[in-house]
Parts: C-alpha cells; structure tokens; sequence
C-alpha cells in the first residue's frame, strides 16, 4: 500500500468514526448523556492529539507522536484548569510542553525509530520540563504541597546533582586519556 493510500485510508476511517460519533449522539440521547463528559471542549483537544497519533500510525510517520503529545497534553492542562478554575496556573503550567515533546521523542522511538537516541532526548526533555516546572511554579507560587522550602530545596538538590553528574563525566573524560 502506497503512502498516499494510507493516509486516505487514514483519513477515511477518522471521518467515518466522526459521522457515527454525530450521528449516535443526534439520534440516541442515552449516547450523547452517556459520552457527555467526553464532548467538553478540553476532552476535544485531548482527541484531537489522539487523532494525530493514529493517523502517524497509519500512514506510517511514528514522528506525528510529537505533535499528537503536545496536543493532547496541552488539552489535559486545559481539562485541569477548567475543571479546578486555576486559570493562573497556566504562569508555569507551559513548562510542561517541552516534557509533551520529550514523550512524544520517546513514543516516536517505540513506534519505529531510533529508540536509543529518541529515548535520551526525550528523556532530556522531561528533566528540562520538570526543572523549569519547578523553578517556575516555586516563583509563581503553584507548589505549596512541598510546604515553604520544599521548592528552593529540590533546586538546590537538582543542582547539587548537575554539577556532580558534569564532574564525574570530566573525571571519566581525563581518566580514560582522551
């Protein structure tokens, strides 16, 4: 099957699965009460990102993982936010979107790539995302689980653990001879 054909294939099959979705919500009320929780507008973009992966299944592009996780995870900060009212939260919750990429590097690898790198990289990401996460939800004030310390201390320890991790790489680098 050619890539052309895949993706109308693709396509095809999302827009029949879209037509019985409106069609059994319009004429089977049980349905629309049933799956109503699901039509809300953030539950949308979270399958909108569903959408993307299955079409990069299909069509047989496993890189469309990226732009599937970031859509469908900025959706689920969106589901959060409406579901609390925390609107505020969005001062930090964007540094969540540079993990989104590192999943989606890493789903990308597991569906057809080069797993080992997509694995690093993406697994860099996520450390980036949870670093900024931290440094930016302790100044904005969204971590008040960890109580007053507990963000300035995870900094510290996750700095304390950088600069280790860059000096045994250095020692290993000028113990090797290179």
């Amino acid at each position: 099957m050619t890539r052309s054909n895949r993706t109308q294939l693709a396509l095809g099959i999302i827009l029949i699965l879209a037509g019985a979705w409106f069609l059994a919500a319009r004429t089977m009320p049980d349905f629309q009460t049933l799956l109503g929780r699901f039509s809300e507008w953030p539950w949308q973009i979270i399958g909108a990102g569903i959408v993307l992966l299955i079409i990069g299944l299909v069509v047989g592009a496993p890189r469309l993982a990226v732009p599937a996780c970031i859509v469908a995870g900025i959706g689920g900060i969106l589901y959060y936010q409406n579901l609390s009212g925390d609107w505020d939260s969005w001062s930090y919750m964007w540094t969540l979107i540079p993990g989104f990429v590192g999943v989606g590097n890493i789903l990308a690898g597991i569906l057809g790539g080069d797993f080992r790198r997509s694995l690093g990289h993406g697994l860099n990401l996520l450390l980036t995302s949870a670093v900024l996460f931290l440094i930016f939800a302790a100044f904005f004030g969204g971590l008040d689980l960890l109580g007053t310390y507990g963000p300035a201390i995870l900094l510290i320890l996750l700095g304390v653990w950088i600069l280790a991790r860059g000096l045994i790489r250095t020692f290993r680098r000028s113990g090797s001879g290179e």
